[in-house]
């Protein structure tokens, strides 16, 4: 079975969390620890395929997203955790974006050390 790798704030983001959206989120990464991919595991659009992956859960009005990569070998990367906050549309906000492509290449760092 494969650790889950919390990268930045995304721990304490997660456990900030109402307790169903927690145990969604907590469900869908234990199914990535085994290798498989949660029904509601969808790959997010801009980073090239599907090793980039994001859960979305709606929770008594709000939208709460996480992201996490199995890119990585040995391990699932916990990117970002947060909850959309725009009225309209569906695609992540770009500060957003920015934050996990920069926990993405934190990822890999820590990933590339932990070989050595």
């Amino acid at each position: 079975m494969r650790a889950v790798v919390f990268v930045g704030s995304s721990l304490s983001d997660v456990k900030a969390l109402p307790d169903p959206v927690q145990d969604h989120f907590g469900y869908a990464l234990y199914t990535a620890q085994c290798s498989a991919k949660h029904r509601d595991a969808k790959p997010l659009t801009g980073f090239g395929g599907s090793g980039v992956l994001e859960v979305v859960r709606d929770y008594r009005g709000g939208t709460f997203r996480a992201v996490y990569t199995v890119r990585l070998a040995n391990a699932v990367y916990v990117l970002h955790v947060f909850q959309k906050k725009a009225k309209s549309g569906v695609e992540t906000p770009q500060s957003d974006m920015q934050l996990i492509r920069q926990r993405l290449q934190e990822a890999e760092r820590m990933a590339k050390e932990s070989k050595r």
